[in-house]
């Protein structure tokens, strides 16, 4: 259950500025064998596209951090982002799941006003592909 709920929070962090490796987590809990591999790749999942949630609600009603010094992107990145994202929109939320710029990207879509029931459905079958195909190369591995 430990187990569990770390991999949970590893992903929840890991899909906001936190730096976090919930990629590790997840391949050690499957080489551990503990847990259903389903189960591992749904906890995962739940937990990134919650944390990119949070990214998507501080882009569309806190706007106005990202002037604060402490705001964890620069205005130069949310406006690049801005940028792609006007030119490919909600299409680009397949790229959600990409280090660097996923994090950034799904900020964007909430300032961008990206409606959450497509963030949700684009941004969980990214998230959630990247989880099965790591699963898949370490349960083939093993």
């Amino acid at each position: 259950m430990f187990g569990l709920i770390g991999l949970f929070l590893a992903a929840f962090l890991a899909a906001t500025i936190v730096p976090a490796q919930s990629e590790a987590v997840l391949v050690g809990l499957i080489i551990a064998g503990d847990h259903a591999v389903g189960a591992l790749l749904f906890v995962a999942t739940v937990g990134n596209v919650a944390g990119s949630v949070l990214n998507w609600s501080i882009g569309r009603y806190l706007g106005r951090l990202f002037s604060h010094p402490r705001f964890p992107f620069s205005p130069e990145q949310i406006e690049r982002a801005q940028r792609g994202y006007h030119k490919w929109g909600w299409v680009s939320l397949f790229a959600s799941w990409v280090p660097i710029i996923g994090d950034p990207l799904t900020v964007v879509a909430g300032t961008m006003k990206e409606p959450l029931w497509r963030f949700l459905t684009v941004v969980t079958i990214a998230k959630f592909g990247r989880y099965a195909v790591l699963a898949w190369v370490t349960v083939g591995l093993m």
